[in-house]
This record gives C-alpha cells, structure tokens and sequence, in this order.
C-alpha cells in the first residue's frame, strides 16, 4: 500500500518513526516506556503497530494516548477527532442585529438577549484569522462598548457576572488585534481591562488568557524571563482550561531562545498533559480556544529555536499538512520560517529565501509582532551564511520594511 492511500494517522506513525531513526520494534519499546505498566509483551504490540503502519486498524483512544507521548504530541494532532468542530455561523444568531441593538438599549436584558450577545462574542473571536484586522478591531470595539454599557442596567447577579465574562471576551480580543497592528500600549491597556473583567468575573479562564496575552508581549518584546513569570503566573488560574496549554507553550518558547533545552522539554511536556485531558473543542476556529494539532506549531517553534532542525522541519510540514487552505496565516506563515531555517542551515539558499518571502505573504496582514520575531531569527541565519549574496539582500530589505511599519 502507497503512502498516498494510507490513512493520514498511519502515515504520520511511520514517518515519525523514520524521523527519529527507530526499527518498530524500537517504537514498541520507547512506546511501552509511556505506558505504566498497561501495555502487553512487546511480540504482541509489535503485531498491533505493524497493523497501524498499514492502516489496517486504527489504535484505541488508550494506545492513541501512548502513541501521541512517544512521540511528543497530542492525541488529537495525530488521529481524528471524534467529532467535526463547528464554527459559529452567522446565520445561526436568534436574531437579526437591530433587534438585538433594541434589546440592548431597552431598560431589561433576558436571557435571549445574553445568548445572542454570547453568540455575536463567538462569532467575532472566531473571525480572527479571517477577518482584516483594522475592521475586526472596530466592530469588537463597538461591541464591547454595547456590552459594558449593560453593566449599568437592572441585572440578576448571575447576569451581571455574564456581562462581565462577556466584556472580558471581548476586551481579550480587542487587545489581540491592537497588538498585532502595532499599538502595544493600547494592547497593554486593553489587556489589563480584560484582566480585571475576568477577576470581577470570577472567571479564571479569561485571567488566564489575559497572562497569555502578557507572556505573548513579553516573547515577542524579547523579555524571555518575563515571558516565562506571566505564563507560571497565568497557570496558577488556568488549570483545567485549555489556555493552560498555551500557556506552557509561551513557557516552552521563551525557554527555547533563553537556551535552557530541559525547562523546554518540561514545559511542553505540561502544555501536552493539559491538552490530553480535555475533550475535543467544538469550535476550533475560535481564537481563544486552544485547537488540540497546535501542540505540533508549538514544538516546531522551540525545535526550531534550538536547532534541532529535522524535527522542527518534520513539524512545519505536519503543521502546513493539517490547516486548510486560509485558516490560520499566522501559523502558516511561522511552519514557512521554520521550513526556510532549515533550509539555510542545510545550504539550500533557495528554498530558504523563497520559504521567508512566502512567510512574510502570509503572515503580514495578521500579527507584525510576531512575524518580525520569527522572520528576524531567518534573517539572522541568512546573514550568518549567505551575507554577500543578492536573494539575501533583497529579503532582508522586504524585512526591514517590514520593520518600520
């Protein structure tokens, strides 16, 4: 059987397996190591792993587990999910905006009117990857004026803490889309309110994505211990959420550029365990919800950083593999970096100049921070290898233009 008609899991197995230069005898073993004892005699699992390679049968959800940690990832980023996640449409809104604008400057808010409210906050976090940003920034900021303007209105107590959640979201968001066009002060600002919010709130995931979002600054900033005490602080309110996840992930990433390669190996092997305990999300187009294949984009991201490069490449590719088309530039645009830092350290100029140009393509209209942080560590290999050649020269000038807007 073709590796063009093996199941996508079961071609993911074997090539993990080949990257790391293991027999499936070798897989069995440093499989059964993960295992606590539950795993039979390695003849037996040896004839199952066999099996899997094939694609003849698929692992159950207990081997998929064990699968997923000997290889450093999570279940559901190697094996499909149970079920497809649904994003929020637009067409599924109870009711059309300018009845819910009349609800909302009426003197009473009901429970209709808090679930629309909920569903406008999904359907404008998830239009996050999608949605230009100067125009996404202006209707969640419109909306979080509506929504904290309700805080003044007759509400029940448990209203008036989903007011609160729901201005919360909505400043997270804010704050994102502020950062990533540049404004950090304002990103700051809007941050600290959505910190407040959520601790009004008593919501202690919104907390946690508000210390994300500071470790996120941080990291891109060049502030790696800062980086790290926001995401060890932000874990202490996140635990059970799948921010906890990101969390390590911002956690593992600072580690990775600071140099310390075992505080990076502990910290994603935290973001994997907080992400294996959860189910599938239902909604994984929304930003603030942490899609399970992530964990993939995580580790390339400190493989990379570490030089750990045939990794790091195996991951972008996987990464590249599993977004369709127009989701997701910013982790499209970071898999291309990656692809094109291997490239440069492996001599391949070429592919290494047309990775980072593609890059900044993708990664442009989404968030500057973060492109200029992935695509400067490019620059610095390409500089350090290849300083004198034309190619060269004329990404680093698409980069420092990149750099003053």
């Amino acid at each position: 059987m073709g590796s063009e008609s093996l199941p996508g899991w079961a071609d993911r197995i074997r090539r993990e397996r080949d990257l790391r230069g293991w027999s499936q005898a070798d897989a069995v073993r440093a499989m059964s190591a993960h295992g606590d004892g539950s795993v039979p005699e390695p003849e037996h699992v040896l004839r199952r792993w066999k099996s899997w390679e094939s694609g003849a049968t698929m692992p159950s959800a207990h081997y998929q587990s064990l699968i997923a940690k000997t290889f450093g990832t999570t279940r559901f980023a190697l094996f499909p999910s149970p079920r497809r996640s649904a994003e929020v449409d637009v067409a599924t809104v109870a009711m059309d905006t300018t009845e819910l604008l009349g609800r909302v400057q009426g003197s009473d808010v009901d429970g209709a009117t808090l679930e629309t409210l909920r569903i406008t906050a999904d359907r404008l976090c998830s239009a996050y990857a999608h949605t230009p940003s100067d125009e996404l920034l202006r209707e969640a900021r419109t909306w979080l004026a509506r929504v904290g303007d309700l805080r003044h209105r007759r509400l029940t107590l448990q209203q008036h803490r989903e007011v609160l959640a729901l201005a919360g979201w909505l400043a997270l968001l804010v704050g994102c889309v502020e950062y990533d066009m540049g404004d950090s002060l304002d990103a700051e600002a809007t941050r600290r309110v959505a910190y407040s919010l959520g601790a009004e709130a008593g919501n202690g995931e919104i907390q946690g994505w508000a210390y994300e979002m500071r470790a996120w600054f941080a990291l891109t900033s060049g502030d790696y211990r800062g980086a790290v005490a926001s995401a060890r602080a932000g874990a202490q309110v996140a635990d059970g959420f799948g921010v906890a996840a990101q969390l390590a992930a911002q956690e593992a990433k600072a580690w990775a550029r600071i140099g310390d390669r075992r505080q990076v190996e502990v910290a994603l092997a935290r973001g994997r365990e907080a992400l294996d305990v959860l189910p599938y999300p239902d909604n994984i187009a929304h930003h603030f919800v942490v899609d399970p294949a992530k964990y993939d984009f995580y580790a390339m991201d400190v493989y990379r950083t570490l030089g750990v490069d045939d990794v790091a490449a195996g991951l972008a590719t996987e990464v590249l593999r599993a977004l369709p088309t127009g989701r997701a530039p910013m982790r499209v645009a970071e898999a291309r970096i990656t692809l094109g830092v291997a490239a440069a350290r492996a001599g391949d100029l070429e592919q290494a100049v047309d990775h980072g140009g593609h890059a900044i393509d993708d990664g442009v209209k989404k968030s500057l921070p973060s492109l200029r942080m992935t695509a400067g560590e490019l620059a610095a290999t390409l500089r350090a290898e290849y300083a004198d050649e034309i190619r060269v020269r004329e990404y680093l000038e698409r980069l420092r233009r990149l750099e003053v807007q």
